[in-house]
């Protein structure tokens, strides 16, 4: 961050105690703290724990997971669990929280999701979703975007199921 986003104001690097070097404006006479989005994203697993659900949108050919934003007030969980049921119809039974990321190209903190649903026969897609899909995880493996973060949240979730490294869920 290179300006103050309430003045325009350059910034320049200060020291701000206990935090270290901070970027801070002058005009203002305020340190200015990272602001970015956050997001969720998610595998959906079945309740076998053997197939994963993944979607198509915006005119892409290639498979993503399911993501949403996280609303103002809202817990990640409870983003997530709003997201699944918004885009896809479903409920989510169990969930994990597995690891972020930054997401650059759209300032977001992606928070990726394990979540379990109890059945995977109710899916109802929303106008968002072009294409929503069950796959065994070898098919997975093949038609997720290729090099995208999506692709490295699903590889590491894959690789822990697979093993059965996934440990305890939270159940909803």
């Amino acid at each position: 961050m290179n300006y103050c986003y309430a003045c325009g104001t350059k910034l320049r690097s200060k020291e701000c105690e206990g935090e270290g070097i901070i970027p801070y404006c002058d005009s203002c006479q305020a340190f200015r703290f990272p602001i970015f989005s956050t997001a969720i994203s998610t595998a959906i697993l079945n309740q076998e724990r053997n197939k994963v659900l993944l979607l198509r949108q915006y005119k892409m050919k290639d498979y993503s997971l399911l993501a949403g934003y996280v609303n103002r007030g809202e817990a990640a969980e409870e983003a997530l669990i709003r997201e699944v049921k918004e885009e896809v119809g479903l409920h989510v039974d169990e969930y994990k929280y597995m690891r972020s990321r930054y997401f650059e190209r759209t300032n977001t903190l992606m928070l990726n999701f394990v979540s379990v649903v109890n059945n995977e026969a109710v899916m109802q897609i929303n106008e968002e979703v072009e294409q929503a899909e069950w796959f065994t995880f070898a098919e997975a493996r093949e038609v997720i975007m290729k090099n995208s973060l999506a692709e490295s949240f699903l590889l590491a979730i894959l690789e822990q199921a697979e093993a059965g490294e996934l440990g305890r869920f939270i159940l909803t």
